[in-house]
């Protein structure tokens, strides 16, 4: 198996704005952006450094994994991520090493990467994540930031409306 570097570290919080406040305010990391992953029940921040990223991870239901995590242990390390060649490779290898996999074969994960989890009974208690990268992760990533950049438009024009309106309804009542 070839790890070609460590992709991310996840870091579960409850407020994302808050813990913004420590990793791109006190620390100087720049927030590269955010993203709304309904498949995972989450939004994450991305925050690169290097060759590798933090992800500030904060469930959006109280019944995902991630906020499971979050009620059971609190805020913290969730998993650490390493990009590999070939994620089927790397699984089988780690079969024949009798290593404990959560995902036997890879899945597709936020960006369009195969992606895949090796149990914590097996890393000395870590959560790993392999994860390989496919040609679908630029246009998902694209897509994903037009999906959100409409969603913040769309709520600033509803925004504009109400203020308009009341500023209207204030002018008409001093008639």
């Amino acid at each position: 198996m070839k790890i070609k570097r460590i992709d991310h570290i996840a870091i579960v919080v409850e407020d994302i704005d808050q813990a913004l406040g420590f990793w791109r305010d006190a620390l100087g990391l720049d927030l590269s952006h955010v993203e709304d992953v309904p498949d995972q029940q989450s939004i994450v921040a991305f925050l690169p450094t290097g060759e590798s990223e933090v992800e500030l991870v904060k469930p959006t239901t109280d019944s995902s994994g991630v906020a499971r995590f979050l009620e059971k242990r609190g805020p913290g390390i969730h998993h650490i991520c390493f990009e590999v060649e070939d994620i089927e490779a790397a699984l089988s290898s780690l079969r024949q090493d009798n290593i404990r996999l959560i995902n036997e074969t890879p899945m597709i994960g936020t960006g369009g990467k195969k992606i895949a989890f090796i149990h914590p009974e097996s890393t000395h208690g870590v959560l790993v994540e392999l994860y390989e990268l496919t040609g679908q992760e630029p246009e998902m990533r694209l897509a994903r930031a037009r999906r959100l950049a409409d969603r913040v438009l769309t709520g600033g024009q509803t925004m504009a409306n109400s203020a308009l309106e009341f500023l209207r309804g204030l002018g008409s009542n001093g008639r």
